[in-house]
């Protein structure tokens, strides 16, 4: 009988709690860093630059607001420098965008719960890189 959950586990927990604060009424992304001691580095959240405000109308095409949001991994990676985080959770599988800069800040592990279907270069970056990997 398992007790607790493991630390892959318990950070993806709290990256799903973290996507609860995205405003974009497709895809609320969280993530969440825990350094080698398994402390929180920080959770973030999908969504605009902090004070940028929009028209509802800014949400209808999904295609063109997309390259507008900034990733949940982007905003926590900026909590922290390379080489403090052992482990980054994610609710979905990073971008390739996102996967390069993980490979550049030295994470070690990825864990993510659910596959991003229009990017899955991610499981190949990470592979290139000897970043562990896993779905959860």
């Amino acid at each position: 009988m398992k007790l607790r959950k493991s630390w892959e586990e318990y950070a993806l927990q709290l990256a799903i709690v973290a996507s609860n604060r995205s405003i974009d009424p497709y895809k609320k992304v969280g993530a969440c860093g825990l350094d080698f001691e398994n402390r929180v580095l920080g959770v973030a959240y999908n969504g605009l630059a902090p004070g940028k405000d929009v028209e509802v109308s800014f949400w209808v095409d999904r295609d063109e607001r997309r390259k507008y949001m900034i990733h949940a991994e982007v905003n926590l990676l900026s909590h922290f420098k390379r080489g403090d985080c052992k482990i980054l959770a994610c609710t979905l599988l990073p971008c390739s965008a996102c996967a390069a800069m993980i490979a550049a800040y030295g994470i070690k592990k990825v864990v993510y719960s659910e596959v991003y279907t229009r990017d899955t270069n991610a499981l190949d970056i990470f592979k290139f890189y000897n970043i562990v990997c896993d779905q959860i």
